[in-house]
């Protein structure tokens, strides 16, 4: 005979217990659609907060104007706007002041320090030996004097024995020669004068800076370039890719690159006295930002760097973040080239605009763009995220903040 097995019949207190866990499973179920509804909610109506190294490419173009103003020019990098750079002259001395030419003759100066020779003709002399000593020389000999060296005082002027004060300030040293020997004609016998400026306060530049020996070289008639002055001085101490030169003249003020100097001779202008030439070390640096191997601020290891080398430098675009349409080059332009490159005219309320160069590297063209694409001191490279990017951050974040509410789901269903 076959027997059956049947549950043994529940007590009270296992009856009630039972219906509790069946009444508390529905609620523990919805507990958990509740918070996944409501987290899918908030992720997908504020995906801007998800973190992000810095806008998209279609955040940077929306961004580009407020109302009517441009916030900065956005500008597509394209074979036209790479000639159009490349046609820009690079600022140089030339053009900064005047176009160089050579200085005037130099004058004397208030400071200059003057040496005075006098000859005469004859025996019987003004300036010659007395009677006695010169009983033994031709009556036709010359008798030559020189003046004890004397510096030019405020009022312009040198003591010339016999002659008085002679002023000389601002002219020419042929010009005061021939003031002195007409102020001693019928004093001395036929005086011839030499004039000489042993050490002149004004005709001189002056070197300085950490990047060159400070010194003040002065300057021969003859006339010095920068570079000639530069080497006088003790020549530069930095490498010439990280070398700038100052040229300061009557309150203006200009700085180029000193391989501009070597490499244009044509800014290599002559100094002119008083210049200061102020020779510094400025290595160039740009940036790099967002979805790049690194980022951080980098120096340039050479005298050229272009976007190219600028992106491998910074370890490229990464794969799983990097929006290949959405690499941006940032930097300030001059007004004129900005309106060059909008092909409009630009409101002028500032000489430099910001600009933003955009660089489409799903196009093949694009990289042989950034060949011959330089990069300036102080450019920012940007490059923005996917927009997959922004997905996949959702999905790692919706499960780290529903991971808890499931794990407890389950561990009290297991545990009922």
């Amino acid at each position: 005979m076959r027997s059956t097995w049947a549950a043994p019949p529940l007590c009270a207190w296992c009856r009630r217990d039972n219906m509790n866990h069946f009444r508390e499973t529905p609620i523990k179920t919805e507990a958990l659609s509740i918070t996944v509804l409501a987290c899918c909610a908030l992720l997908l109506g504020g995906c801007a907060w998800l973190p992000a190294a810095g806008p998209t490419a279609s955040g940077v173009l929306d961004q580009a104007r407020s109302g009517d103003t441009d916030r900065y020019l956005v500008v597509p990098a394209d074979d036209a706007v790479l000639e159009t750079l490349l046609r820009q002259p690079a600022p140089g001395f030339q053009s900064l002041f005047g176009g160089g030419a050579a200085p005037p003759q130099p004058t004397i100066a208030v400071g200059d320090s003057i040496l005075v020779s006098l000859w005469e003709a004859g025996g019987n002399t003004l300036f010659g030996p007395p009677p006695a000593a010169a009983a033994g020389l031709s009556a036709t000999g010359a008798q030559q004097v020189t003046i004890p060296e004397q510096v030019v005082l405020q009022d312009g002027a040198i003591s010339v024995p016999f002659a008085g004060r002679i002023p000389v300030v601002g002219r020419s040293y042929a010009e005061a020669q021939d003031l002195i020997r007409k102020s001693l004609v019928g004093k001395a016998t036929d005086p011839q004068i030499i004039l000489g400026v042993t050490r002149s306060a004004y005709q001189a530049v002056t070197v300085t800076g950490e990047a060159v020996a400070g010194s003040r070289v002065a300057l021969s008639p003859l006339g010095e370039r920068i570079l000639d002055v530069i080497a006088l001085a003790g020549g530069i101490k930095s490498p010439t890719y990280q070398t700038w030169v100052r040229l300061t003249r009557d309150g203006a003020t200009g700085m180029v690159p000193f391989r501009t100097l070597v490499e244009n001779p044509k800014d290599n202008i002559y100094v002119w006295p008083g210049d200061t030439l102020t020779v510094t070390a400025r290595p160039r640096h740009f940036q790099a930002f967002g979805a790049t191997g690194q980022n951080e601020n980098f120096a340039f290891d050479d005298q050229d760097v272009t976007l190219s080398q600028a992106l491998a430098n910074s370890a490229g675009l990464t794969d799983e973040r990097a929006d290949p349409d959405g690499v941006f080059l940032l930097r300030f332009e001059p007004r004129a080239l900005a309106a060059l490159l909008a092909h409009r005219a630009l409101a002028p309320e500032t000489e430099m605009v910001p600009v933003v160069y955009r660089f489409d590297f799903r196009n093949m063209k694009s990289y042989f763009l950034a060949q011959r694409f330089a990069m300036k001191d102080g450019d920012i490279l940007y490059v923005a995220n996917a927009q997959s990017n922004a997905l996949r951050k959702f999905f790692q974040l919706f499960g780290t903040l529903t991971a808890p509410v499931v794990t407890g789901a389950a561990v009290n269903n297991s545990v009922h």
